[in-house]
């Protein structure tokens, strides 16, 4: 098998993971994990360096999830990771579940901070990129986090700070999906040019089709291997919903609602296509 085919079969798997969990509450921001599972497909199964069985080695690459709704996707591919237990997913968003539908570092191996202030990741990682780096620690620090972000002040003033430091180990992965609670994301605030913006503060821009794999995983290969002492972004376009027609196909699934039976239906799309 190849490292493609084993990075799809992943992404395929983390999907299934996510409408799972998904069918548990009868809801959630499934949308988000099927339009991203690509990303964090590539990030578990061929970038980050981890030890499953110790979330807390202290070589470990850093994942954060600034935005703490898309919990459910990173549950789910802590699950593939091999962090948490699949039948784990059976808990979500339950009582004394390690699964609460935002993401909270102190209830779930592998999850670095407790998100969902948006603005709040990419503060948190310069800092983490600065005091590993001071440590002589050569780990990644990843920040994770939506379009819906970038609205928010304290990440513009993230990025100056990030340039300014010089800090080639940290990588930052921004979700377009164009989607937020209160709509269009450029609707809402316009961000283009995007890619100019960040190339404007010092940092070194991708910007890719985040659902088309190869893509992907060259993107955060370049920004692993980039021989420069500067932070690097990737930015993704991808399709809330991906995999499920009728998910696709919604004007709005920021937070999806089916019917039960619906539940079924998405499950079989995927499989249809499995890898």
């Amino acid at each position: 098998m190849s490292n493609l085919q084993h990075i799809a079969q992943a992404a395929w798997r983390i999907r299934r993971h996510a409408v799972r969990m998904g069918e548990v509450q009868g809801q959630g921001y499934v949308g988000q994990a099927l339009g991203y599972a690509d990303v964090l497909a590539t990030a578990y199964a061929h970038a980050l360096d981890f030890r499953p069985d110790d979330p807390e080695w202290d070589g470990r690459d850093r994942f954060l999830l600034s935005h703490g709704h898309y919990a459910i996707a990173h549950y789910a591919a802590l699950i593939e990771a091999g962090i948490i237990a699949e039948s784990e997913l059976e808990t979500y968003g339950s009582d004394d579940s390690r699964l609460p539908m935002s993401g909270m570092a102190s209830y779930t191996p592998g999850m670095e901070m407790s998100g969902g202030s948006l603005g709040q990741g990419l503060p948190i990682a310069v800092g983490m990129a600065l005091g590993l780096r001071h440590r002589g620690n050569p780990a990644f620090v990843y920040n994770s986090m939506s379009d819906g972000e970038l609205d928010e002040g304290s990440t513009w003033e993230a990025a100056l700070s990030a340039a300014h430091h010089g800090l080639g180990n940290l990588v930052c992965i921004v979700d377009i999906n164009n989607q937020q609670a209160d709509g269009p994301s450029s609707r809402v605030m316009g961000f283009e040019p995007l890619a100019d913006k960040w190339a404007a503060f010092g940092w070194h821009v991708q910007r890719v089709d985040g659902n088309h794999l190869p893509a992907v995983v060259r993107a955060f290969d370049t920004a692993r291997n980039l021989a420069e002492s500067r932070p690097r972004v990737i930015l993704c376009d991808t399709l809330m919903g991906k995999g499920v027609p009728f998910l696709e196909a919604r004007d709005k699934n920021h937070f999806i609602r089916v019917e039960p039976s619906e539940w079924q239906q998405a499950l079989d799309a995927l499989d249809a296509n499995r890898p």
